[in-house]
């Protein structure tokens, strides 16, 4: 458990600088270069997310459960996870009205995510896991949002065929990953099977 709590205090530490110490942020750019920079950013990221990874799985082995979820509850957690696949979509495609509307679809996404894990899920690893990334999702959401509207910030949309490719391409994407991708990946399949 230790392995999961550490690597979720630093990826979504290391996420989190920008908004929460951007001064300190700004000094170590100043002193160390951009480069170096996103260097540490990327290792610490990443060596954050390897123990998140390890340490969940560990924590999977002798589960401690808090609660048992209907057998439902997963086919609510699937149906919440397509909004997140297009939010996510969303993010990465150009113009959509989505990003126009909501700002930071990625973090809403996030949102979606584990919402919709934690519903499903009963352990102590899971609380910990989808919670730590919820709370992250909705502080990094309500900070970014604030600082959008004092800087006057906009995200433009190019129109309703922005938003139909990002549907597509999430939905896609959720249902290689619910189908294919999770099983393997994560070692349960949403679907059975």
């Amino acid at each position: 458990m230790l392995a999961l709590i550490l690597g979720l205090v630093l990826f979504l530490g290391i996420h989190s600088v920008r908004l929460f110490a951007a001064d300190w942020r700004a000094a170590q750019i100043d002193r160390r270069g951009l480069l170096a920079w996103k260097g540490l950013y990327t290792v610490v990221a990443v060596v954050g997310l390897l123990l998140i990874i390890w340490g969940y799985g560990q924590a999977r082995l002798s589960p401690t459960w808090l609660w048992v979820s209907p057998m439902w509850t997963r086919h609510l957690a699937a149906l919440l996870t397509i909004p997140a696949f297009i939010l996510l979509a969303a993010t990465y495609v150009p113009g959509t009205r989505i990003k126009a509307r909501v700002g930071h679809p990625m973090l809403l996404g996030v949102k979606f995510w584990a919402i919709a894990h934690l519903i499903a899920n009963g352990t102590l690893a899971d609380l910990l896991l989808f919670g730590g990334f919820l709370a992250w999702a909705v502080a990094l959401y309500v900070v970014s949002r604030r600082r959008d509207r004092l800087a006057g910030v906009r995200y433009p949309a190019a129109g309703f065929s922005r938003d139909l490719i990002a549907i597509v391409i999430g939905l896609v994407a959720w249902v290689v990953f619910a189908m294919w991708l999770h099983g393997a990946l994560i070692g349960v399949r949403p679907f059975g099977g």
